[in-house]
């Protein structure tokens, strides 16, 4: 019996050892399982913060590229109002040439001359028509440099003309004494002075066609939206509807008398 009660007693101090090497490979085990969990959980942290960093790197390259695109422009609008002035000063500082056959001198009561006729404050300056490429994109980079040339150049003009409307009234007014000539010139610097007022007008519309260049907002209808077209738009830089929006509004307009 005794022996019995040995062979049993060993049999279980076995089993207990058994159970507890289990369980101790159960923990080793597990231990192992969450360090590698731990681990991958830190690389793919890893690559989350490298991936955000490309794409950080990408958004400040792209910055930077259209910031430097928009910098361009405004460089040659500057270097081109900077070079215009030049000649203007040029032009004024160079003494006159004296002539050598004395004039006659005026009469007070002579008509004044009529001045040569110019184009229209509507028509823009001559330019050469921008060529579309096969699946260009509306808009990108060379149109919006050549529409920008475009308004600079016919803002440049018409601001001439108005300093050149200042000085021709500055050098023709003259108290005639005749009414009839007095009527005349007054007639002159009156159409001179609405002509102005109208240019004042367009060069408004000039600036606003220039901010929506920067904004990006250039080239599209106000009211659907769509393309108006980059022939309509040298045609009519500061169109802001389509050819069917403006067709339906002078159609309201004269409905409206």
């Amino acid at each position: 019996m005794a022996v019995k009660k040995k062979t049993a007693k060993k049999a279980t101090s076995k089993k207990k050892a058994a159970k507890k090497a289990t369980t101790k490979k159960k923990v080793v085990a597990k231990k192992a399982a969450s360090k590698k969990k731990v681990a991958a959980k830190k690389t793919t942290t890893k690559k989350k913060v490298v991936a955000k960093k490309k794409v950080a790197a990408k958004k400040t390259a792209s910055k930077k590229k259209v910031a430097a695109k928009k910098a361009a422009p405004k460089k040659k609008v500057a270097a081109k109002k900077t070079a215009s002035k030049k000649k203007v000063v040029a032009k004024r500082a160079a003494p006159k040439k004296k002539e050598v056959v004395a004039k006659a001198p005026r009469k007070k009561s002579a008509i004044p001359k009529p001045r040569p006729p110019r184009a229209s404050a509507d028509e823009v300056h001559e330019f050469t028509p921008y060529k579309i490429l096969k699946g260009e994109e509306y808009m990108n980079e060379n149109q919006v440099m050549h529409f920008q040339d475009i308004l600079n150049d016919w803002k440049q003009g018409l601001m001439q003309e108005v300093d050149r409307t200042v000085h021709h009234m500055q050098d023709e007014a003259a108290n005639f004494p005749d009414p009839n000539d007095r009527a005349s010139q007054e007639s002159e610097f009156a159409m001179e002075l609405r002509t102005r007022d109208r240019e004042r007008k367009l060069i408004k519309k000039i600036d606003e066609s220039l901010n929506f260049l920067e904004t990006g907002d250039y080239g599209y209808c106000e009211d659907c939206g769509i393309e108006i077209g980059v022939r309509r738009l040298e045609a009519r830089p500061t169109a802001n509807l389509c050819i069917d929006c403006k067709s339906l509004e002078e159609i309201r307009e004269r409905q409206r008398g």
